[in-house]
């Protein structure tokens, strides 16, 4: 099973930041990068990633507080490849506002300062407030985006390869450094990019660094059959997701790929103690740090987003909540006239408090409302409950492995990685230890052969 990390300084909880001892500092980011990065590497989680957006603004306080500022993933990386010496660091880079070759000369440098652990998740999503950013009025159409992606990844392994691993002969007694034959220039000509090369970094250790795309769109899937070593995944119920785990592997086959050679990773968020009560009560704690409207019209100090308001959650229900307040326990003869969503609702509270309807720990509409409001995979319950979870999945091939999100820094995150991943190793489905050096033989992927030393080009003549 891989198991790796998704960094995210101010949590993935919308408002986890507010939890005592929690990081909540953009300023002190580098701390907390080197106190994550060095918690995963000793409990030997493969890779860090840094996902990215390129824009902010104060409407994300509420909804996503990690996008409001952070440090650019390539320099992320870069910074702590000086503190850990296994684990695989993997950077965001948009397709749809960078170039090829100077995303291929700076992933190549850290790969060979690294000594072989760069992965690179290419992005090609805009939308009209990033292009903004980069003097555009528009985004592209799904299809053109992804189709410059394809081509963009194309440029990049055939920049990487511009140098064959012996060029560099260094003769002293004849004086001849290079051998000028194995040295390649690209000449790459696309519809979106063109590159004429060769790349002025030598060949990565890795020989390509593992690439990586997100999505579950239907264009998304085909580019990451396509070109991607890893693809990452949003959760989906266990049926559906083996399902999209065939068929995924499947195409990657039909197209001439080995399937065990392409990774699919799903992302949970989990929130894990010592015990199941432990951990249920943690999570209410979590749902109380959540602003929400408290009574028809009544919110906090902070402006409410339209998710978290009575309305909605009476639209959801499909039931009159007139005169409820936020925090007051769901009459089981209220329950028992919800709509099929609502519904859905209470069983996920359920599962993630252990409260029931007319119980001791009754479920109550803040439950209700936070479990609307924050989409995120949540997994509440001790080591074992999170181990059963993630094996049933490994062992269905539904997955084959997780990045795991942290509501905030640093405490779940410690606690994870000291009591879920122990039970996983005493079970055998995580390894002991690090395999090599490498991400690509971490993940048990193999070093790709040279482009031009097998005659392929990634050109377009």
């Amino acid at each position: 099973m891989v198991v790796g990390a998704t960094v995210r300084t101010l949590g993935a909880w919308p408002s986890g930041w507010r939890h005592p001892g929690a990081h909540r500092d953009p300023a002190d980011d580098p701390r907390a990068l080197r106190s994550f990065a060095l918690t995963a590497e000793a409990a030997g989680l493969h890779f860090l990633y840094f996902g990215d957006w390129l824009s902010t603004g104060a409407d994300f306080e509420q909804t996503d507080p990690h996008l409001l500022a952070r440090i650019e993933p390539l320099a992320a990386i870069g910074f702590l490849s000086a503190f850990t010496e296994r684990i695989g660091l993997i950077a965001t880079v948009s397709s749809a506002h960078t170039e090829p070759y100077s995303t291929a000369r700076s992933t190549a440098s850290i790969d060979l300062l690294s000594n072989g652990r760069v992965g690179l998740c290419v992005a090609s999503v805009s939308e009209p407030r990033i292009a903004a950013n980069f003097g555009r009025t528009n985004a592209h159409p799904d299809e053109d985006r992804l189709e410059a992606a394809s081509e963009y990844i194309e440029i990049l392994r055939g920049l990487w390869d511009s140098w064959e691993d012996r060029a560099f002969v260094a003769d002293a007694a004849t004086g001849q450094l290079i051998d000028p034959d194995l040295l390649h220039q690209l000449a790459y000509v696309g519809r979106h990019f063109s590159s004429a090369g060769p790349l002025n970094v030598v060949r990565p250790p890795q020989g390509h660094p593992v690439i990586s795309v997100v999505g579950g769109a239907t264009r998304a899937r085909t580019l990451a059959a396509n070109q991607a070593d890893i693809t990452f995944l949003a959760p989906n119920p266990l049926s559906e997701a083996i399902d999209y785990y065939r068929a995924t592997k499947d195409h990657a086959r039909s197209l001439g790929r080995d399937p065990d050679h392409f990774v699919l990773i799903t992302t949970i968020l989990p929130i894990v103690a010592e015990t199941r009560e432990e951990a249920w009560a943690h999570y209410d704690r979590m749902v109380e740090l959540v602003p929400v409207e408290t009574a028809a019209g009544v919110g906090g100090a902070v402006s409410i987003p339209a998710n978290r308001t009575i309305r909605r959650l009476a639209g959801l229900l499909g039931v009159s909540l007139h005169g409820v307040l936020v925090d007051e326990a769901v009459p089981a003869k209220v329950a028992a006239r919800f709509s099929p969503l609502g519904a859905e609702l209470l069983s996920l509270v359920t599962s993630r408090s252990g409260r029931k309807v007319g119980g001791d720990r009754p479920v109550t509409y803040r439950h209700l409302l936070v479990a609307h409001a924050v989409a995120a995979p949540i997994l509440v319950g001790s080591a074992v409950d999170i181990a059963d979870y993630m094996e049933a999945w490994f062992v269905a091939s539904a997955t084959d492995g997780f990045t795991i999100l942290s509501p905030y820094l640093p405490g779940p995150f410690e606690l994870f990685t000291s009591l879920v991943i122990p039970e996983l190793k005493r079970r055998g489905v995580f390894p002991e230890q690090y395999a090599g050096e490498t991400l690509r033989e971490n993940l048990g992927l193999p070093r790709p052969d040279n482009s031009f030393t097998r005659g392929v080009r990634s050109s377009q003549d």
